[in-house]
């Protein structure tokens, strides 16, 4: 390579970093831009509404709740037990969708006879499991459970299924002249060929786990049910107090937004670096 050809892709580099970090910083001030301009533009909406403070709270009406509900503990601890019966619930989802999937991927005549059940239990409101699973459950952790489950599951399941059937015929070809058995061929070809469908499965599954949750505790509250975010909405609509309901559902927004930023996105962003492409947008960052 010439000295002056070397010479004009040594500048490159740098400048190629310096898009990269700006497209990075872009991506956090932004939001926090957005936000400030959301948050005083509510401000404004109940400084200028004819509404009782109560009827219409702005933000730092609803921002004076939080102390009170850190005070007492509520907050965190409906947070947390939400998280654990979301994440714990989700690993389960995980663990029984992938290989259901794996089974109609490879049983024809059994997809062809339960996919439309599946798709059709996706679509389906996850709000209409809770009276049943009150019914056979009780108030208890099962119920919950049970909801998280049939709302997630049929998502996994298709995220997977959209996945290996864009897979190229090539790829199972190739692997049987490998040698490969059909065990070799779902672990070392089918299912990381399948990932980007996967992970989309997964990240629908997380956000219908997280919605079907807060539907059972806003309904189911009570019995051995530990208090969750879902039950604090339910107190604070008891209560008729709106600056309790909307922290509790700027919260329930937070905690998506904040699985989503610091699980999928990332996750993402991998397996699209590792498979030589980039969103729309990130072409330059």
């Amino acid at each position: 390579m010439s000295a002056p050809t070397q010479a004009r892709i040594r500048p490159a580099v740098p400048a190629a970093l310096a898009l990269r970090r700006r497209g990075r910083a872009d991506a956090v001030i932004a939001p926090i831009i957005t936000l400030i301009v959301l948050v005083s533009l509510w401000q404004i909406a109940a400084w200028a509404s004819p509404l009782r403070e109560d009827l219409f709270p702005g933000p730092a009406a609803v921002a004076a709740k939080l102390p009170e509900l850190l005070a007492d503990g509520s907050l965190l601890s409906s947070v947390g037990t939400s998280l654990f019966r979301a994440l714990s619930g989700f690993a389960i989802a995980v663990l029984i969708a992938t290989p259901a999937a794996l089974l109609l991927a490879h049983l024809p005549l059994l997809r062809k006879g339960l996919g439309p059940l599946v798709s059709a239990m996706q679509v389906l409101p996850s709000i209409a499991w809770v009276p049943a699973a009150i019914i056979l459950f009780g108030l208890s952790d099962a119920t919950i459970y049970t909801v998280l489950l049939l709302g997630a599951i049929p998502s996994i399941i298709n995220g997977l299924l959209s996945g290996i059937d864009m897979i190229p015929a090539q790829y199972s070809a190739l692997s049987r002249v490998l040698g490969a058995g059909k065990r070799q061929h779902i672990l070392y070809v089918q299912l990381p060929a399948a990932l980007p469908g996967y992970v989309a499965g997964l990240r629908q599954g997380w956000a219908f786990a997280w919605r079907s949750l807060m539907a059972a505790e806003l309904i189911a509250v009570g019995g051995s049910l530990a208090l969750g975010v879902g039950s604090l909405l339910q107190r604070g609509r008891d209560l008729a107090d709106l600056p309790l309901v909307m922290l509790v559902t700027l919260v329930i927004l937070l905690v998506g937004v904040l699985i989503e930023l610091l699980c999928f996105a990332p996750l993402e962003r991998k397996l699209l670096r590792d498979r030589g492409m980039t969103r729309t947008g990130e072409n330059h960052a």
